[in-house]
């Protein structure tokens, strides 16, 4: 579903029952999430929708820098069919959305799933100083002045190991390479969203946070400030996973998630 003005996000679904609502990362899709619509699909209604510039949504138009909020309002449409009360899941990117939206769905919250939120800001609000704040500092400086390919190098080799890129087949750097155009007013809307850690406080729902063990010092930065005020958060570290297990090992993750809704 898109088209329209002002934009508005495409969004897949399956399934029936309480809603679920799935932000998936940068350089991703929607698609990320179809092995946990598949899992959930018998009892929960799972709405995923494309980010600006992905999938099958529109690009932002790039008049201005974008924020946070931006892509809040663009994924309305989702939101709304949702229904009066859901649960909503994040990773990376979509999770810094995710824990930004939430402020403003309370009283429709459910739950709150997050998978390392890479809400940057808070990280540079509390340690700018960091070596994690440095390294992802860099990411960001390197990306702003290569071309696309050497962009997409390097966002896949930080998040995802070195060498992961030269080991990827054409087709997939290509897909790759074109999905990181999108990057940039994201990088802008992570690094300098205004809200301040404490307001998440006011969070006051059941909510998941994972990391994994093999993750970068920013993500699992970020991720320690975001469980430290969330005030009904479980925290489940995953040995050896990566910042993008929900998409190299989604059995892993879409377990604790089906676990998760199944508690509350």
């Amino acid at each position: 579903m898109s088209g329209g003005n002002p934009a508005k996000a495409y969004f897949r679904e399956a399934g029936s029952g309480p809603a679920v609502v799935c932000l998936h990362c940068s350089a991703s899709t929607s698609g990320q999430w179809r092995p946990l619509m598949d899992r959930l699909a018998e009892r929960y209604r799972v709405i995923a929708p494309d980010l600006y510039g992905a999938g099958k949504s529109p690009p932002w138009p790039g008049e201005r820098p974008m924020w946070i909020d931006d892509q809040i309002a663009f994924l309305a449409p989702a939101f709304e069919r949702a229904g009066e009360r859901f649960h909503l899941v994040g990773h990376s990117y979509g999770g810094a959305i995710a824990l930004k939206a939430a402020l403003g769905l309370r009283p429709r919250l459910a739950s709150l799933v997050l998978y390392e939120p890479v809400l940057f800001s808070v990280l540079l609000d509390a340690a700018p100083e960091s070596a994690a704040a440095r390294e992802i500092m860099a990411v960001r400086d390197d990306t702003a002045h290569l071309g696309p390919e050497a962009v997409a190098q390097r966002f896949i080799d930080y998040w995802m190991g070195a060498g992961t890129w030269a080991a990827m087949p054409e087709p997939r750097r290509a897909t790759l390479t074109a999905a990181v155009r999108t990057m940039k007013p994201e990088w802008h809307s992570a690094f300098n969203e205004p809200t301040p850690l404490e307001a998440f406080t006011a969070l006051d729902v059941p909510a998941l946070l994972m990391t994994g063990t093999g993750s970068t010092a920013a993500a699992r930065s970020v991720a320690r400030l975001v469980g430290g005020v969330l005030p009904r958060v479980r925290i489940e570290e995953i040995e050896g996973l990566g910042h993008m297990a929900p998409v190299t090992h989604p059995d892993e993750v879409n377990a604790r998630i089906e676990r998760f809704l199944a508690d509350i």
